[in-house]
């Protein structure tokens, strides 16, 4: 447990950094979990340096006799809490799985209740900062100048608070703080699930550290290459998520579910006109309205954000935007939507500015604010709404005033200790599956497990067939076979059935991100 180990950077050897110690205590809130929080450099080519903290929880194996160790979850994000995000997630855990693995995660430094990147003084000054910026995305030249000067100003709130730490936030960084939790807990060799970002953490742990690879489950992908833009030191001419095809992705599956709600009745689907065309000439006329006539405080760009946003979840993410789409089409303010469980810990400070940091200081993305309506227009051409969501959503980084110290570019086919299982769905609207096929190819040995369903992450849109698959994987190291495809347990818009099979149980995320 106190030994060292060096690690490799990209450009070279990582001193040797002792491992941390973990003095596991029943969290305040929840004590089925516990808690912990450990201390790892901030900067890992200068160990002896400045240190930060990591909150760490884990919920033990239910059946402690046939426990095999631990599997370690990223939620995603970038800035998505662990500590917060497991415990609400835990249900969706396959049975066999909570039965047999300890389950621990983590908030990634500069998150949450780890040492976090926060630019203001007070929770009322973040709150008057959130109220001068356009919801969802700015829409006209009024509001593209707020936006814009509103982003401007919180990179120069974050380079006064603490400039140090956000060069020191990228996520070859949280990989080595990864590796770091793996031997505080005595694994030989990590055990991982990684969702949405978390696949784009797991890619650059297996390639930083191939030979500690037991077991690692990748799910709704993020290109390494799209991420990185392939590596290139020329400023990039798309930002990421355009890159990344998260614009494809979304508008792919908002068309699923105007044609799924229209083949549906008004019993199933709340906003359906009675067939695929009428309910997506409805929805078009819809964003029309809007955009001259906003209900209440429901703008076109808010609407539109909060579309693509409710998409990730098809139950009952679905019905509820359905309800949501029609009351503003009958002119009524939507109904807020009901609070999530409260976690096990408690909940910290949780601003944009904390997955901005990672993004922002990791990939590289357009530097002239002025660009990203032409870029917007564009991406509108080929993606419509979407497209102008996930445009804007990437304008933050062009001010941001870090670049990481220490990325992971690649090479991302380093031959790991074992195969890594990737799992992608068809239609996903955060990180398209074409991703997940690039992700299989670019690992050295990987498998590539499809999700014929909807919403972003196999997980959050449970799939019993995935989860026997992911269990067999995690348990004995047995991949699905080459072109093995599943379908999620529920379709969009129908009635619950019971079923057979592993139990996936209830939960939900904690906040929207890819």
């Amino acid at each position: 447990m106190g030994t060292t180990q060096n690690v490799t950077a990209a450009d070279g050897p990582v001193p040797s950094v002792p491992a941390p110690q973990l003095a596991w205590k029943p969290c305040v809130r929840g004590p089925e979990f516990d808690c912990a929080t450990v201390k790892v450099p901030l900067d890992y080519l200068n160990p002896g340096g400045r240190t930060i903290d990591l909150s760490v929880v884990k919920r033990k194996a239910t059946d402690p006799e046939r426990r095999i160790g631990t599997l370690f979850f990223n939620p995603g994000g970038p800035g998505g809490p662990g500590t917060v995000q497991m415990p609400q997630n835990y249900q969706f855990f396959p049975q066999e799985i909570r039965e047999r693995f300890d389950i621990v995660s983590w908030d990634p430094r500069g998150v949450g209740n780890s040492t976090a990147v926060n630019c203001f003084a007070s929770p009322k000054e973040a709150r008057a900062w959130m109220s001068g910026r356009p919801a969802g995305f700015p829409v006209g030249e009024q509001q593209r100048t707020a936006w814009i000067a509103a982003y401007k100003d919180l990179s120069r709130r974050c380079r006064q608070r603490d400039p140090e730490l956000l060069r020191h936030v990228s996520t070859a960084d949280t990989a080595r703080d990864l590796d770091q939790l793996r031997r505080a807990v005595g694994e030989p060799q990590l055990t991982y699930l990684g969702i949405s970002y978390g696949t784009f953490l797991g890619a650059t742990y297996a390639n930083l550290f191939p030979g500690k690879v037991r077991a690692m489950i990748l799910d709704s992908n993020i290109d390494p290459q799209a991420w990185t833009n392939h590596a290139s030191n020329e400023e990039p001419e798309l930002p990421v998520f355009l890159r990344m095809g998260s614009d494809r992705g979304a508008a792919a599956t908002l068309d699923q579910f105007l044609a799924l709600c229209g083949s549906a009745t008004v019993d199933g689907c709340a906003f359906s006109a009675g067939s695929p065309r009428a309910t997506r000439d409805k929805f078009a006329e819809l964003t029309r309205r809007l955009r001259v006539h906003p209900v209440g405080a429901w703008t076109y760009g808010r609407t539109i954000g909060d579309v693509v946003s409710a998409l990730n979840v098809v139950h009952p993410g679905w019905a509820d935007l359905a309800g949501k789409l029609q009351d503003l089409w009958q002119g009524r303010v939507p109904k807020p939507s009901a609070p999530l469980p409260a976690p096990p810990v408690p909940i910290p400070y949780l601003g944009e500015e904390q997955g901005g940091a990672v993004l922002c200081s990791d990939s590289p993305n357009p530097h002239d604010p002025g660009v990203y309506h032409a870029l917007e227009e564009a991406a509108a051409l080929r993606t419509g709404d979407t497209g102008r969501f996930w445009t804007w959503a990437a304008e933050p980084c062009a001010t941001w005033p870090a670049v990481a110290a220490n990325r992971y570019r690649g090479p991302w086919n380093k031959p790991t200790a074992h195969p890594v299982l990737v799992v992608g769905t068809r239609y996903d609207p955060a990180t398209p599956y074409e991703a997940a096929r690039a992700m299989a190819e670019d690992l050295a040995n990987a498998r590539l497990l499809t999700n014929d369903g909807y919403g972003h992450t196999a997980m959050l849109n449970p799939s019993s067939c995935v989860n026997a698959y992911e269990s067999r994987y995690l348990i004995d190291g047995t991949l699905p076979p080459a072109g093995a495809t599943c379908r999620p347990d529920r379709a969009p818009f129908s009635a619950p059935e019971p079923r057979g099979g592993i139990a996936t149980g209830g939960g939900a995320l904690a906040a929207a991100g890819s």
